[in-house]
């Protein structure tokens, strides 16, 4: 089997990354791509208490564990299954269950963070980076973690106001730089997302 192509897909909270990952899946055989969440690299906490647990920063690049990641990665690259950890939203933190993932001829990573590591950078053959205002991706994360994760609006607001916006604009955003293509989730990327599988379809014919 050949090198993998891997594709890392990045921007703010609730930007639009699963859409555009879902978009790009629907044009290959589920067979032939795998996603893998960089929310689910979050560094175990069994440790903590939940208090302690809903204090921690999730969005500051130290909360994830980019070593087991890149060597997940690598592994995949060089043709071995890896057990991929999960995570859970509701009692942050990892969970005890692991999940199966064989290498495939598309490895899709999404994540706020996902473009940070220079050594995940390195792996990518397309690296990109969905774009949506402030307002929009606040909105979204509401509705998102309120029916979903079980925590109040003040939680939210909170959360969104003390750590979310300001790692954005301090880690998050600033990784844009590096993307190949930058997809303004407020409108169609139907033609972001042509472009992309016809780059996919150029790399898998070589």
């Amino acid at each position: 089997m050949n090198k993998p192509i891997i594709i890392a897909v990045a921007g703010g909270s609730s930007s639009g990354k699963t859409t555009v990952v879902n978009k790009i899946m629907k044009n290959f055989p589920g067979e032939r791509v795998e996603v893998i969440r960089h929310d689910d690299y979050y560094k175990d906490q069994s440790d903590k208490t939940i208090e302690e647990r809903r204090k921690v920063n999730y969005d500051h690049p130290l909360s994830l564990d980019n070593d087991l990641f890149y060597q997940q990665i690598l592994a995949l690259i060089s043709g071995k299954s890896i057990d991929k950890p999960t995570y859970d939203f509701v009692e942050l933190n990892r969970t005890k269950t692991t999940v199966t993932i064989n290498p495939a001829e598309i490895i899709i990573l999404e994540g706020i963070l996902v473009l940070e590591d220079e050594r995940i950078r390195n792996l990518s053959d397309i690296k990109i980076f969905v774009e949506a205002d402030d307002d929009t991706r606040l909105i979204r994360r509401i509705k998102r973690d309120t029916t979903e994760r079980g925590r109040t609006l003040e939680n939210v607001l909170n959360q969104y106001l003390s750590t979310v916006k300001p790692m954005h604009h301090a880690f998050v955003k600033p990784t844009k730089r590096y993307a190949d293509i930058i997809i303004p989730n407020d409108y169609s990327h139907d033609v972001a997302v042509d472009i992309i599988k016809a780059k996919i379809i150029t790399i898998l014919n070589k």
